[in-house]
């Protein structure tokens, strides 16, 4: 069998990908649009813009061409921005073969249809959601480059691909689990960006370690709430893809939510942090979706509700705060159905 593994696409993320796979796969290939990033790749062995003073290994080799980075590959490895995933995955579509692996690391989803990604690469695809595998977890790009140990998490219902996944990415800096709960650990990624946001704006306001720690557990109650509600097992979300991920995202400077949160704190506008970041912010996206399902479903989710106001409807900061503390006493632990209950402790 081949062991050429393909990914799309070039930004920090699937770069940092491409270098964990270079170091257990012969041949690694890099697709993007951009063919001076390509000659870059090819000629320099940098990727510049998104990873600057980190070499990359000389077994990447990047493409502009499809069919030459998915030809022949035994896996495709798919890190486009949730913006642009079905337009990805649609160019992939032509050299798709059923029995190539394919994952994802995306966290976000579709803004117009509110879909997971791996619903909308199946849909291009033609194949069945669970026939993608889903990679998330606590993993910022500029420390697995410099191979800092890091920790993540694959998921799919089906046990056969979670394992070649595993097995695909595995080596000793790049720990992988397995998950069977796909649902739960793609909402988990994606929801938590839009926490970080938060995070970040209480420390671009100035709040102090007490607020962002009941951000944070409070992030994560919300963040289950819903999740349950869609489907996903309570226990996901104490795991790598939820608090996990919730926490590194949250609390470092490398996070892109939080940098963005943090300028917004202080009061820049949303268009002066998005030039300023040069980069994809998913949790932006990602709270206008999450506040359109809450309504939905009719599940609470105040923080998201107060941070979607801050980004879409000019809302301060600091006032989106006095609401979150002027809300109504509840009890901390909410009453849960005995489903819920067993489903905790089986």
């Amino acid at each position: 069998m081949s062991d050429k593994v393909t990914v799309l696409v070039a930004g920090s993320w699937g770069t940092a990908l491409a270098s964990v796979l270079a170091a257990n796969h012969s041949e690694v290939y890099l697709w993007t649009r951009n063919s001076d990033q390509a000659a870059e790749i090819n000629g320099s062995h940098i990727n510049n813009k998104y990873l600057p003073g980190i070499s990359l290994p000389a077994n990447i080799i990047a493409t502009t061409d499809m069919e030459t980075a998915v030809s022949g590959s035994k896996a495709v490895v798919i890190v486009a921005p949730s913006s642009g995933m079905r337009q990805v995955a649609r160019s992939l579509k032509p050299f798709w073969k059923d029995e190539m692996l394919c994952v994802h690391a995306t966290k976000g989803f579709e803004t117009e249809s509110k879909k997971r990604m791996s619903i909308v690469i199946a849909e291009e695809l033609g194949c069945d959601e669970g026939q993608i595998v889903v990679l998330s977890g606590p993993s910022h790009a500029e420390e697995v480059v410099r191979l800092c140990p890091t920790t993540v998490v694959v998921a799919s219902p089906d046990d056969k691909r979670t394992a070649e996944a595993q097995e695909l990415f595995i080596n000793n800096d790049f720990r992988v689990y397995t998950n069977r709960d796909q649902v739960g650990v793609e909402l988990a990624g994606a929801l938590k960006n839009i926490i970080a946001l938060g995070a970040g704006l209480s420390d671009g306001l100035g709040f102090g370690d007490n607020a962002k720690a009941a951000l944070l557990t409070r992030g994560l109650a919300e963040i289950s709430r819903v999740g349950v509600e869609l489907g996903a097992n309570p226990l996901t979300f104490a795991g790598l893809a939820g608090i996990g991920d919730l926490v590194v995202t949250a609390t470092s400077q490398h996070s892109r939510n939080w940098r963005a949160g943090f300028m917004l704190g202080q009061g820049k506008p949303l268009d002066e942090v998005l030039e300023s970041m040069g980069m994809v912010v998913e949790g932006i996206r990602t709270t206008e979706a999450a506040y359109a399902i809450s309504i939905k479903l009719g599940v609470q989710m105040p923080i998201t509700d107060q941070i979607y106001h801050v980004l879409f409807k000019g809302r301060s900061p600091r006032s989106a705060v006095e609401a979150l503390m002027g809300r109504d006493r509840k009890p901390e632990l909410e009453a849960i159905s005995q489903e819920t209950w067993e489903q905790w402790h089986s």
